[in-house]
């Protein structure tokens, strides 16, 4: 017969490792559609009002995702050094699929570490900062960069200073 204080233990313990467990183990939520409520993280402005691909980005303990207006505002978040939650999944718009710069679409996303990003061309984002633009195929990526410049890269080699560089905007105006 185990002795009843014994048995207390045992089952405290076998719950405190349950609860452990379980709580160590988060499932990878999927994209969910942009809608008229995204606001932008950084800017809180609305999402569908500015051109350009778009990042969502959820994070370990929060139900909903972070928004970008730009993938590279979404980047820089990520590869920010003062960055510490754990990070679950990042997706990016297509721009392949896109119905336009303008339309990127509500549910044209893909995981952010399957893109083939073009880095260093003439695109603006919807902040009005150069955009690195993302696409499923590295053919498409790279016609994008033989017309528009930049170079075709995946998403580890993106460098820092791509995403957290300052943006002077007075260039940006003079070469539009």
């Amino acid at each position: 017969m185990i002795n009843p204080k014994a048995g207390f233990a045992l089952a405290a313990l076998l719950v405190v490792a349950g609860c452990s467990g379980e709580a160590a183990v988060q499932a990878v939520p999927t994209p969910v559609a942009l809608t008229e409520e995204a606001a932008g993280h950084y800017c809180q402005m609305i999402i569908l009002e500015h051109d350009g691909p778009k990042a969502q980005m959820y994070l370990a303990g929060m139900p909903e995702p972070y928004w970008f207006s730009q993938v590279r505002d979404g980047l820089a978040y990520m590869k920010s050094p003062e960055q510490s939650a754990e990070i679950l999944a990042i997706y990016v718009n297509d721009m392949g699929r896109a119905i336009s710069w303008s339309e990127p679409g509500e549910d044209n996303w893909m995981r952010a570490v399957d893109a083939f990003y073009v880095v260093g061309s003439d695109a603006t984002g919807g902040m009005g900062a150069p955009e690195i633009v993302p696409f499923s195929s590295e053919q498409v990526a790279t016609d994008f960069a033989n017309l528009r410049g930049g170079e075709v890269l995946r998403l580890a080699d993106i460098n820092i200073e791509a995403v957290l560089a300052p943006v002077d905007h007075s260039e940006l105006e003079n070469s539009q």
